[in-house]
């Protein structure tokens, strides 16, 4: 017989109650749940109120890719809104669970996370909260917040605080109607800030955070439904202000950056040619109006009177870096980026609205951030398509490409379920409107019928395996003709590979290995994104088992890169910034020298996306995007981790300062 424990009744107390009719007296709502703009999911409340309390009983559900991610929870509140229990069960994202329960009586909190039990005391204001889900309670905190005189910082149970903020008001049209909404900013629940909007009663509207995966989620009330894609971009315009002021000095400067007006001239440093692999000692930069006019040894280039003098000695110049698959999910993304060295990104995929409004703060200087080059997703129909840009038919295929390209976006990319034949059309129509196309191979497809459909460039290594011969242990046969033949048809094809190593050694790595190996800098990342990244990987024993294969991709980037296939370095996310220097260092791990790894992420991800005029090194006409290193990177990789200095467009940029407006430590 199975044996029933105390979380067993609850559970089923609380679905039993979720599938009632709320009682007389009570009330419900409901919020649309999306992803990349795709409404992917529900939550519903319940509420009922009684002599005991008010209680709240919400069914929280959306399907990603395929996975569905369930959550439920109960939250009984006094009269007067005071916390008494909160019990939470289910699942946070497809990789990532949560149960908590926290029971409050007098000045003590009991509270349960996982397996572990403990008892709080409880001085002030405090609210139970387990993350970003559900809304209702995040409302419920916010009306709490509201009741208790808006304090600076408010406590949550069972660990953490928030900050929340009134940010203003905003009135948007609603069939003909005005409606006015109250604007709010909490920082604390997720990494960087939530924007959120409520009616004049406190009653949520819109909710725009970050899933337990990174991903941006929109929580929406259901009959605004329509409103989400002007509130999302609003979100992005606002989000980025937010960093546009925390910069300000007290002088209406830039704390953070810092603009000259005249020359700009660094001396002394070490100058990196990436694409000759020369470099010059005791070199001088002259910047003016966001661009290098002049670079060389001190002894040929004279520093202007009146210029402004950076000294690098000691130090190594080195162009700006790319991050080849960006994904700009929140706008502490942009700060995070630069103070990493990172001043261009291929934006590989995201909402319509939200990144042209992220791009347009940035270039306006609104915002804070890197150069942004868009690259559009298409899916294909089907329940494991991704966004709501979905191309069905020759005509859908070809509205999306043209709608893309009239918005500035340089590339399209391909996602898992669109078809052959639509493939096809999406390629010659953006080949035809002079776009380039990446993407994944689409099920069902390889990436040999990818090339041949017209796609210029395959994110993810993955993807290259397939086409190769395969040993008994699914490693590649290196031997077997069908190998060479394959890797010959991405050479002469031209094919650019961005591997994304960084994210399968995430994936295959044992949750019992220090992850300080692959990220040194952990311990300053905000603690919301610690407890996300240190708990991915797998099992000791199951990644023991993915240990050769992925030495197998390693060795795979590497004979690409000897065959002269293009290698462009990309993260998929992974630590904001960092993922940048830690993929760097996996490819000399794979065999690279490291300035063939520097290369990666500069000179040839400009020369890629048809930018190496303007970007991508450091000849004279191309925009002043640079980076101050200590150390040596050419012979020790993890040295472009210490970067001491940012430029750019002639900006300079403190990483400290950066950092510390995106929630890093140091």
């Amino acid at each position: 017989m199975k044996k029933t424990t105390v979380s067993t009744l609850l559970l089923g107390c609380l679905l039993h109650g979720l599938a009632q009719t709320p009682a007389a007296g009570g009330d419900s709502a409901r919020f649309f749940l999306h992803k990349f703009a795709q409404n992917i999911g529900q939550e519903v409340y319940y509420r009922t109120a009684g002599d005991s309390g008010v209680s709240y009983a919400v069914r929280f559900k959306f399907v990603d890719r395929g996975s569905p991610v369930p959550l439920i929870a109960r939250i009984l509140l006094t009269p007067s809104g005071e916390p008494l229990r909160f019990w939470i069960k289910g699942n946070t994202s497809r990789f990532s669970t949560v149960h908590d329960s926290v029971s409050v009586t007098g000045s003590k909190a009991y509270a349960k996370v996982d397996d572990s039990s403990f008892t709080q005391e409880i001085k002030g204001p405090a609210f139970p909260v387990a993350g970003y889900s559900p809304a209702t309670v995040q409302m419920l905190l916010l009306q709490y917040w509201n009741k208790h005189g808006r304090p600076e910082k408010l406590r949550l149970l069972p660990t953490g605080s928030v900050s929340i903020k009134m940010s203003g008001y905003d009135t948007l049209f609603y069939y003909g109607n005005r409606l006015p909404l109250q604007r709010l900013v909490i920082s604390g629940l997720v990494w960087g800030n939530e924007l959120v909007w409520t009616d004049n009663d406190g009653n949520l509207v819109c909710l725009i955070t970050n899933d337990a995966e990174g991903d941006k989620l929109e929580m929406m009330l259901d009959k605004y439904e329509s409103l989400l894609p002007e509130l999302i971009g609003r979100a992005a315009t606002y989000g980025m202000q937010l960093f546009a002021a925390s910069m300000k000095g007290d002088d209406g400067g830039s704390a953070g950056a810092r603009g000259q007006k005249g020359v700009l001239a660094i001396v002394g440093g070490r100058m990196v040619d990436v694409a000759m692999g020369a470099t010059t000692p005791d070199a001088v930069i002259l910047i003016e109006n966001g661009k290098i006019i002049k670079a060389g040894p001190k002894a040929a280039v004279a520093v202007p009177a009146g210029a402004k003098i950076i000294h690098a000695e000691g130090r190594t110049i080195l162009p700006g870096l790319w991050d080849m698959h960006a994904h700009f999910e929140q706008a502490e993304w942009g700060p995070a980026y630069l103070a990493a060295g990172v001043t261009t990104v291929r934006d590989c995929g995201n909402e319509f609205n939200y990144i042209n409004s992220v791009k347009r703060a940035i270039d306006e200087g609104v915002g804070v951030g890197p150069h942004i080059l868009k690259a559009g997703i298409i899916d294909g129909p089907g329940p494991m398509g991704l966004g709501i840009v979905r191309a069905g038919t020759p005509q859908e295929a070809k509205y999306a490409v043209r709608r893309y390209k009239d918005s500035g976006f340089v590339q399209i990319k391909i996602y898992s379920s669109v078809t052959a034949p639509i493939l096809k059309v999406i390629c010659d129509e953006a080949h035809r409107l002079g776009l380039t196309v990446t993407g994944h191979i689409p099920e069902g497809m390889n990436l040999e019928q990818g090339v041949d459909s017209g796609m210029d460039m395959v994110n993810h290594i993955q993807y290259v395996g397939p086409i190769l011969a395969r040993t008994k242990d699914r490693l590649v046969d290196w031997n077997d003709p069908k190998t060479a033949k394959g890797l010959d048809f991405i050479r002469q094809h031209g094919t650019v590979i961005d591997p994304t190593l960084g994210v399968f050694e995430m994936i295959f790595r044992s949750v019992k290995d220090s992850i300080t190996s692959m990220e040194p800098a952990f311990g300053t990342l905000p603690q919301p994104l610690q407890v996300l990244f240190v708990t991915m990987g797998m099992p000791p024993a199951q990644a023991e088992k993915f240990k050769s294969y992925f030495k197998d991709l390693e060795k795979q980037v590497k004979v690409l890169h000897d065959m002269g296939v293009p290698i462009v370095a990309g993260t998929d996310m992974g630590f904001p910034g960092y993922s940048v220097d830690r993929e760097l260092e996996l490819y000399v791990d794979a065999g690279l020298t490291p300035l063939e790894a520097l290369r990666t992420a500069t000179i040839v991800p400009a020369l890629v996306m048809k930018q190496a005029g303007i970007s991508g090194s450091l000849m004279p006409g191309r925009d002043a995007d640079i980076i101050l290193v200590d150390g040596d990177p050419l012979h020790h990789i993890r040295d472009i981790r210490k970067v001491k200095l940012v430029i750019k467009d002639g900006k300079v940029y403190d990483p400290l300062q950066l950092h510390k407006i995106a929630g890093f430590s140091k």
